[in-house]
Protein backbone atom coordinates (compact mmCIF):
# COMPACT_ATOMS: atom_id res chain seq x y z
CA UNK A 1 0.00 0.00 0.00
CA UNK A 2 1.61 3.53 -1.12
CA UNK A 3 0.40 6.82 -0.01
CA UNK A 4 1.85 10.49 -1.25
CA UNK A 5 3.46 12.66 1.65
CA UNK A 6 3.42 16.44 -0.07
CA UNK A 7 6.45 17.53 0.36
CA UNK A 8 8.21 13.96 1.72
CA UNK A 9 8.07 11.96 -1.31
CA UNK A 10 6.36 8.24 -1.47
CA UNK A 11 5.79 6.49 1.87
CA UNK A 12 5.17 3.06 2.39
CA UNK A 13 2.94 1.33 4.82
CA UNK A 14 5.53 -0.89 6.31
CA UNK A 15 2.72 -4.02 7.81
CA UNK A 16 2.51 -7.28 6.19
CA UNK A 17 0.61 -9.75 8.74
CA UNK A 18 -0.13 -12.56 5.51
CA UNK A 19 3.04 -14.57 7.08
CA UNK A 20 3.30 -16.20 10.84
CA UNK A 21 3.18 -14.75 14.00
CA UNK A 22 6.39 -15.23 16.36
CA UNK A 23 6.78 -14.29 19.63
CA UNK A 24 10.43 -12.74 20.70
CA UNK A 25 12.64 -11.06 22.80
CA UNK A 26 15.65 -8.78 21.69
CA UNK A 27 17.35 -8.05 25.35
CA UNK A 28 18.68 -10.90 27.57
CA UNK A 29 21.54 -11.40 29.72
CA UNK A 30 22.82 -15.10 30.64
CA UNK A 31 25.78 -16.47 32.19
CA UNK A 32 28.32 -15.21 29.65
CA UNK A 33 27.71 -11.90 31.05
CA UNK A 34 25.80 -10.74 34.45
CA UNK A 35 22.70 -13.03 33.85
CA UNK A 36 22.03 -15.78 36.42
CA UNK A 37 20.87 -18.54 33.97
CA UNK A 38 22.72 -20.56 30.69
CA UNK A 39 21.61 -20.58 27.11
CA UNK A 40 19.80 -24.11 28.14
CA UNK A 41 18.01 -22.97 31.17
CA UNK A 42 16.61 -19.59 29.28
CA UNK A 43 15.50 -21.47 26.43
CA UNK A 44 13.53 -23.88 28.56
CA UNK A 45 11.80 -20.89 30.79
CA UNK A 46 11.04 -18.66 27.71
CA UNK A 47 10.01 -21.60 25.24
CA UNK A 48 7.39 -22.95 28.12
CA UNK A 49 5.85 -19.33 28.17
CA UNK A 50 5.41 -19.42 24.30
CA UNK A 51 8.50 -17.52 22.51
CA UNK A 52 9.74 -18.44 19.89
CA UNK A 53 13.70 -16.89 19.46
CA UNK A 54 15.25 -15.29 21.47
CA UNK A 55 18.41 -12.91 20.77
CA UNK A 56 21.44 -12.98 22.93
CA UNK A 57 22.58 -9.76 24.32
CA UNK A 58 25.52 -9.61 26.80
CA UNK A 59 27.71 -6.91 27.65
CA UNK A 60 30.43 -6.93 25.48
CA UNK A 61 29.89 -10.91 24.32
CA UNK A 62 29.53 -10.58 20.82
CA UNK A 63 27.44 -14.33 20.33
CA UNK A 64 27.91 -17.21 17.45
CA UNK A 65 24.69 -18.51 17.68
CA UNK A 66 25.56 -20.96 14.91
CA UNK A 67 28.73 -22.54 16.70
CA UNK A 68 26.73 -23.59 19.74
CA UNK A 69 25.07 -27.63 18.25
CA UNK A 70 23.27 -27.72 21.78
CA UNK A 71 19.20 -28.57 20.13
CA UNK A 72 17.22 -25.55 21.88
CA UNK A 73 13.37 -25.60 22.05
CA UNK A 74 13.07 -22.25 20.37
CA UNK A 75 15.78 -20.28 17.89
CA UNK A 76 18.46 -18.29 19.18
CA UNK A 77 20.08 -15.54 17.32
CA UNK A 78 23.04 -13.21 17.74
CA UNK A 79 23.72 -10.29 19.63
CA UNK A 80 25.04 -8.23 21.57
CA UNK A 81 24.79 -5.39 24.39
CA UNK A 82 27.56 -2.24 24.20
CA UNK A 83 27.48 0.33 27.50
CA UNK A 84 29.85 3.07 28.65
CA UNK A 85 31.59 3.91 31.50
CA UNK A 86 29.05 5.36 33.58
CA UNK A 87 31.89 7.79 35.04
CA UNK A 88 32.54 9.17 32.35
CA UNK A 89 29.84 11.44 31.00
CA UNK A 90 26.27 10.04 29.38
CA UNK A 91 25.76 6.35 29.95
CA UNK A 92 24.70 4.52 26.83
CA UNK A 93 23.43 1.32 26.74
CA UNK A 94 23.17 -0.20 22.86
CA UNK A 95 21.45 -3.50 22.02
CA UNK A 96 23.06 -4.57 18.85
CA UNK A 97 21.54 -7.24 17.27
CA UNK A 98 23.47 -9.61 14.42
CA UNK A 99 26.33 -11.72 14.03
CA UNK A 100 29.31 -9.32 15.33
CA UNK A 101 32.90 -9.86 15.39
CA UNK A 102 36.13 -8.03 16.60
CA UNK A 103 34.78 -5.87 19.16
CA UNK A 104 36.50 -5.64 22.95
CA UNK A 105 35.41 -3.37 25.72
CA UNK A 106 38.91 -2.20 26.00
CA UNK A 107 38.62 -0.48 22.29
CA UNK A 108 35.86 1.55 23.97
CA UNK A 109 31.96 2.29 23.16
CA UNK A 110 32.03 4.13 20.15
CA UNK A 111 34.56 1.69 18.87
CA UNK A 112 32.54 -0.63 19.68
CA UNK A 113 29.34 0.87 17.59
CA UNK A 114 31.25 1.71 14.97
CA UNK A 115 31.97 -1.93 14.32
CA UNK A 116 27.99 -3.06 15.02
CA UNK A 117 26.82 -0.59 12.73
CA UNK A 118 29.46 -1.53 9.62
CA UNK A 119 29.12 -4.87 9.81
CA UNK A 120 25.16 -4.28 9.42
CA UNK A 121 24.06 -4.52 12.65
CA UNK A 122 20.61 -3.08 13.91
CA UNK A 123 21.04 -1.01 17.03
CA UNK A 124 18.86 -0.18 19.60
CA UNK A 125 19.10 2.61 22.48
CA UNK A 126 18.53 0.76 25.69
CA UNK A 127 16.04 1.87 28.39
CA UNK A 128 17.17 5.19 27.30
CA UNK A 129 14.89 6.74 30.51
CA UNK A 130 17.19 4.82 32.80
CA UNK A 131 20.01 5.45 32.15
CA UNK A 132 19.27 9.26 32.00
CA UNK A 133 19.77 9.82 28.23
CA UNK A 134 18.10 13.55 27.11
CA UNK A 135 16.21 13.15 23.25
CA UNK A 136 19.71 14.91 22.19
CA UNK A 137 21.18 11.81 22.94
CA UNK A 138 18.75 9.55 21.17
CA UNK A 139 19.81 11.40 18.00
CA UNK A 140 23.43 11.34 18.42
CA UNK A 141 23.60 8.10 17.22
CA UNK A 142 21.46 7.71 14.66
CA UNK A 143 19.72 4.44 15.89
CA UNK A 144 17.93 2.15 14.27
CA UNK A 145 15.83 1.09 17.22
CA UNK A 146 15.09 2.67 20.97
CA UNK A 147 13.54 0.60 23.61
CA UNK A 148 9.93 1.89 24.66
CA UNK A 149 9.67 -0.08 27.41
CA UNK A 150 12.09 -2.21 29.30
CA UNK A 151 10.25 -4.90 31.89
CA UNK A 152 14.08 -4.70 33.99
CA UNK A 153 13.85 -0.92 34.63
CA UNK A 154 9.96 -0.90 35.55
CA UNK A 155 11.06 -3.22 38.34
CA UNK A 156 14.21 -1.37 39.63
CA UNK A 157 13.01 2.17 39.35
CA UNK A 158 9.43 2.37 37.15
CA UNK A 159 11.41 4.39 34.37
CA UNK A 160 10.41 1.87 32.54
CA UNK A 161 11.24 3.13 29.00
CA UNK A 162 11.41 5.68 26.23
CA UNK A 163 8.15 6.99 24.28
CA UNK A 164 9.36 10.20 24.43
CA UNK A 165 12.73 9.59 22.82
CA UNK A 166 10.92 7.42 20.22
CA UNK A 167 9.10 10.28 19.16
CA UNK A 168 11.72 12.70 18.83
CA UNK A 169 13.55 10.03 16.56
CA UNK A 170 10.55 9.83 14.97
CA UNK A 171 10.46 13.51 13.97
CA UNK A 172 13.76 12.95 12.56
CA UNK A 173 13.76 9.25 10.97
CA UNK A 174 9.85 8.04 10.41
CA UNK A 175 11.25 4.32 10.13
CA UNK A 176 13.16 4.41 13.73
CA UNK A 177 11.74 0.86 15.25
CA UNK A 178 10.31 1.09 18.60
CA UNK A 179 11.05 -2.58 20.94
CA UNK A 180 9.31 -3.55 23.93
CA UNK A 181 12.03 -6.21 25.58
CA UNK A 182 12.84 -7.82 29.58
CA UNK A 183 16.18 -7.07 29.79
CA UNK A 184 15.86 -10.11 32.01
CA UNK A 185 18.89 -10.84 34.43
CA UNK A 186 16.83 -13.62 36.29
CA UNK A 187 18.99 -13.50 39.66
CA UNK A 188 18.65 -10.81 42.26
CA UNK A 189 17.90 -8.32 42.59
CA UNK A 190 16.61 -8.85 38.77
CA UNK A 191 14.05 -11.06 39.07
CA UNK A 192 11.57 -9.79 36.49
CA UNK A 193 10.82 -11.54 32.94
CA UNK A 194 8.35 -12.28 30.32
CA UNK A 195 7.47 -8.62 30.55
CA UNK A 196 8.18 -7.04 27.56
CA UNK A 197 8.39 -8.67 23.91
CA UNK A 198 7.78 -8.17 20.45
CA UNK A 199 5.94 -10.58 17.90
CA UNK A 200 6.95 -10.74 14.34
CA UNK A 201 4.94 -11.26 11.30
CA UNK A 202 7.03 -13.92 8.98
CA UNK A 203 7.34 -16.39 6.60
CA UNK A 204 8.75 -18.58 8.76
CA UNK A 205 10.94 -19.17 12.48
CA UNK A 206 14.24 -18.69 10.72
CA UNK A 207 16.95 -16.39 11.37
CA UNK A 208 17.16 -15.15 7.63
CA UNK A 209 12.97 -14.25 8.47
CA UNK A 210 13.26 -12.82 11.73
CA UNK A 211 15.93 -10.53 10.83
CA UNK A 212 13.94 -9.54 7.76
CA UNK A 213 11.09 -8.82 8.90
CA UNK A 214 12.56 -6.91 11.84
CA UNK A 215 14.69 -4.61 9.75
CA UNK A 216 11.11 -4.24 7.78
CA UNK A 217 9.53 -3.40 11.19
CA UNK A 218 6.97 -5.67 10.50
CA UNK A 219 6.53 -6.63 14.03
CA UNK A 220 4.69 -4.94 17.36
CA UNK A 221 5.86 -4.67 20.90
CA UNK A 222 4.08 -5.58 23.74
CA UNK A 223 3.14 -5.81 27.32
CA UNK A 224 0.18 -8.00 27.25
CA UNK A 225 -2.75 -7.57 24.09
CA UNK A 226 -2.17 -8.89 21.03
CA UNK A 227 -2.45 -7.14 17.33
CA UNK A 228 -3.62 -10.19 14.93
CA UNK A 229 -4.11 -8.55 11.88
CA UNK A 230 -3.43 -4.62 10.44
CA UNK A 231 -3.88 -3.92 7.05
CA UNK A 232 -4.71 -0.45 5.50
CA UNK A 233 -6.81 0.39 2.75
CA UNK A 234 -8.16 4.02 1.55
CA UNK A 235 -6.62 5.46 4.48
CA UNK A 236 -8.49 3.29 6.91
CA UNK A 237 -6.64 1.22 9.24
CA UNK A 238 -8.87 -2.02 10.05
CA UNK A 239 -6.68 -3.96 13.15
CA UNK A 240 -7.67 -6.89 14.75
CA UNK A 241 -6.77 -7.71 18.40
CA UNK A 242 -7.29 -9.95 21.76
CA UNK A 243 -9.81 -7.83 24.05
CA UNK A 244 -8.48 -4.15 24.97
CA UNK A 245 -10.03 -1.22 26.54
CA UNK A 246 -8.40 1.36 24.21
CA UNK A 247 -7.16 2.10 20.92
CA UNK A 248 -5.25 5.24 19.96
CA UNK A 249 -3.65 6.86 16.70
CA UNK A 250 -0.87 8.69 18.10
CA UNK A 251 1.24 11.25 15.71
CA UNK A 252 3.81 14.17 16.37
CA UNK A 253 2.83 16.75 19.08
CA UNK A 254 -0.49 16.67 20.93
CA UNK A 255 -2.17 14.69 17.32
CA UNK A 256 -4.23 11.60 18.15
CA UNK A 257 -7.48 9.81 17.77
CA UNK A 258 -8.56 7.74 20.84
CA UNK A 259 -11.63 4.83 20.59
CA UNK A 260 -13.00 2.60 23.73
CA UNK A 261 -14.00 4.10 26.88
CA UNK A 262 -13.36 2.85 30.53
CA UNK A 263 -16.69 1.65 30.83
CA UNK A 264 -17.66 0.26 27.22
CA UNK A 265 -17.22 -2.89 26.29
CA UNK A 266 -13.99 -4.20 24.86
CA UNK A 267 -12.64 -3.66 21.42
CA UNK A 268 -11.46 -6.36 18.87
CA UNK A 269 -11.94 -4.87 15.90
CA UNK A 270 -11.04 -1.32 15.20
CA UNK A 271 -11.38 0.74 12.64
CA UNK A 272 -9.42 4.40 12.33
CA UNK A 273 -8.96 6.66 9.51
CA UNK A 274 -5.19 7.49 8.83
CA UNK A 275 -4.34 10.93 8.46
CA UNK A 276 -2.19 11.80 5.44
CA UNK A 277 -0.14 14.30 6.86
CA UNK A 278 1.53 13.63 9.93
CA UNK A 279 4.94 13.09 10.14
CA UNK A 280 4.94 9.84 11.79
CA UNK A 281 1.63 7.59 12.95
CA UNK A 282 1.22 4.61 14.87
CA UNK A 283 -1.31 2.93 17.25
CA UNK A 284 -0.92 2.09 20.62
CA UNK A 285 -3.76 -0.49 22.61
CA UNK A 286 -4.70 -0.96 26.09
CA UNK A 287 -6.36 -3.89 28.10
CA UNK A 288 -8.21 -3.60 31.04
CA UNK A 289 -4.97 -4.18 33.21
CA UNK A 290 -3.54 -1.62 31.79
CA UNK A 291 -0.98 -3.08 29.96
CA UNK A 292 -0.43 -1.82 25.83
CA UNK A 293 0.86 -2.75 22.82
CA UNK A 294 2.44 -0.88 20.04
CA UNK A 295 3.19 -0.66 16.31
CA UNK A 296 6.11 0.58 14.75
CA UNK A 297 5.00 3.70 12.75
CA UNK A 298 2.76 3.05 10.14
CA UNK A 299 4.79 4.40 6.99
CA UNK A 300 8.07 4.48 6.27
CA UNK A 301 10.29 6.66 3.71
CA UNK A 302 11.94 4.31 1.56
CA UNK A 303 14.69 6.64 1.28
CA UNK A 304 15.64 6.15 5.04
CA UNK A 305 15.68 2.66 5.89
CA UNK A 306 17.74 0.98 8.82
CA UNK A 307 21.37 -0.57 7.56
CA UNK A 308 21.05 -3.56 5.11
Amino acid sequence: MRNVMEGKGMRLFRYSTSGLWFKGNTHIHSTASDGGKTFPELAELYAGAGYDFLFRTDHWVASDAAADTTCYPLLWLDGVELDNDHESGTAFHVVCLGRIKGICRDDGFETGLRLAKEQGALTILAHPHLSGNSLEDCLRWGFDGVEIYNHVSRWLNGKIGGLVHWDAALMSNPHTLAFAADDAHLRPPYPGWNGGWIVVNARECSSEAIVGALRQGNFYSSQGPEIRSIKLADDQLTVQTSPVQFARLVGPGWKGTTLGSFDGPPLESIRVHVPGDWQYVYLEVEDTAGRRAWTNSLFYDPDQKTQE
